[in-house]
């Protein structure tokens, strides 16, 4: 039985590094309130607008690419300390660009904050974590990302109401994006007070502060043990990660991660995130009721999400991917029909709701756990910064393509706008499948022992 003192020191540990996570959602979702404002302010063309919001998924296609060498070479804490002072430039250099490129390039530097968080955050968790309460410290980062969502959805609602429509088109959507400079340094300074990653310790030879790092995580008895676990398994490592994907056991494990992060962005979840206030503009609500029918969905991302918490280490991860494809396909293909048949009015923001819950309780989070665990130590990083990368390319074609999904005038004439929701709905039908076909269940497995699993 671990001690109290235990378990709360590495929830301390965990909630830290999850500040990263806050930031990814942050970033992510703080556009969605500016950029009607941005494009008026810059008069931009319709490219120019999707340009906006998707430079930054480039930044972070650029940092997910590198994430594997940087926390390789330096180290998990020094990794999340350069995201941190790339999220604090971001938020600077977007509140205050003279000319759209400025701003662009800044998107993109906190992209590349976002894309290193985004592999090196759930890895470090993984690797701090116990095995029965890895599930709901992974969650944590998950968990991150949504109350920066859902933070930052209810900042810009109160920011719109400090002015008039000349003081949001000028100055609103600036503090909207320097807003972004609390959560950032914070994330800074907590980053101080967190260890380094024992098993990357081990790995460099620091044995004595592994141990020491081993000794405020573990209980007295369970010290020896873990450290022969990360000692054995690192002496049968091969440090050419790239050599080992050519092993047909390997490839299972890497094609399993990297569906999971397609699937996760083929669920349509960012095209709701990214454009949800202009999806309820063009159903009739006002900037404000747009703005504020965003925030209910981040506050049903959040409540959803504690609940993936609470229930992956007693449940597993599987049977929460099922119930949450199954919520998402009913939900998606419901929104098509009453955009089909104009049976607009609460009816559409009822099951948005009802998709949000489903992937919260579901793709969100446990996808995040499973990709800092499913993969066996030989290729553990590499693959999942390969599946970060994967995910994040699939995240910017969603971006891209939606908005063409929706104006397409052929589509329109022929499903009167449902027919993106269909799409989703349907892919949401085939993660079901994938689930039940390909994805192993990992609760209570310790890290050592994915090996095992996928032979």
């Amino acid at each position: 039985m671990m001690p109290k003192n235990n378990k709360n020191y590495i929830l301390f540990i965990a909630l830290s590094a999850a500040l990263g996570g806050l930031l990814f959602g942050y970033d992510t979702a703080v556009i969605s309130g500016a950029i009607g404002n941005l494009t008026e302010y810059f008069q931009l063309t319709p490219v120019e607008t999707g340009w906006a919001i998707s430079s930054a998924l480039v930044g972070c296609l650029v940092g997910a690419f590198f994430s594997d060498y940087l926390s390789e070479k330096f180290g998990r804490k020094a990794t999340m300390f350069i995201t941190a002072v790339l999220f604090i430039l971001n938020s600077v250099g977007t509140a205050l660009p003279i000319s759209f490129t400025m701003f662009v390039l800044f998107r993109i530097i906190g992209g590349i904050g976002v894309g290193i968080a985004s592999m090196v955050v759930p890895m470090y968790i993984a690797e701090i974590a116990p095995p029965k309460r890895r599930g709901a410290l992974v969650g944590n980062y998950q968990l991150a990302i949504v109350i920066g969502i859902v933070v930052v959805y209810f900042v810009n609602y109160f920011i719109a109401l400090q002015g008039d429509d000349s003081w949001n088109l000028n100055i609103g959507w600036r503090w909207m994006f320097g807003s972004e400079i609390i959560p950032s340094v914070l994330f800074l300074f907590f980053i101080f007070l967190i260890p380094e990653s024992p098993r990357w310790l081990f790995q460099k030879g620091e044995k004595d502060k592994a141990i020491a790092v081993l000794q405020k995580l573990n209980s007295d008895e369970d010290v020896v043990q873990v450290q022969s676990e990360i000692e054995n398994s690192l002496n049968q490592e091969d440090k050419n990660q790239w050599k080992h994907l050519g092993n047909p056991i390997y490839k299972k494990a890497l094609f399993v991660g990297v569906g999971l992060s397609i699937l996760q962005q083929l669920t349509g979840i960012n095209a709701i995130l990214y454009y949800a206030p202009e999806i309820f503009k063009s159903l009739g609500s006002s900037t404000d009721v747009s703005l504020l029918e965003t925030s209910t969905l981040g506050v049903v991302n959040l409540i959803f999400t504690l609940l993936a918490i609470k229930w992956v280490d007693k449940m597993g991860r599987k049977p929460l991917l099922y119930i949450g494809s199954f919520g998402m396909t009913i939900a998606l293909a419901a929104v098509g029909l009453f955009i089909y048949f104009d049976a607009l009015g609460n009816w559409v923001l009822l099951f948005l709701l009802l998709f949000m819950a489903s992937f919260s309780i579901s793709w969100g989070p446990i996808v995040w756990v499973l990709l800092s665990e499913i993969f066996p130590n030989n290729i553990r990083s590499l693959a999942l910064a390969i599946s970060v990368f994967i995910q994040w390319v699939a995240n910017f074609a969603v971006t891209q393509v939606f908005p063409s999904l929706v104006d397409n005038q052929w589509l329109k004439d022929n499903f009167n706008g449902a027919f993106p929701f269909y799409l989703f709905s349907a892919i949401c039908l085939f993660s079901l499948l994938f689930v039940w076909k390909k994805v192993p269940e990992t609760k209570n497995k310790t890290l050592e022992q994915m090996d095992s699993l996928w032979k």
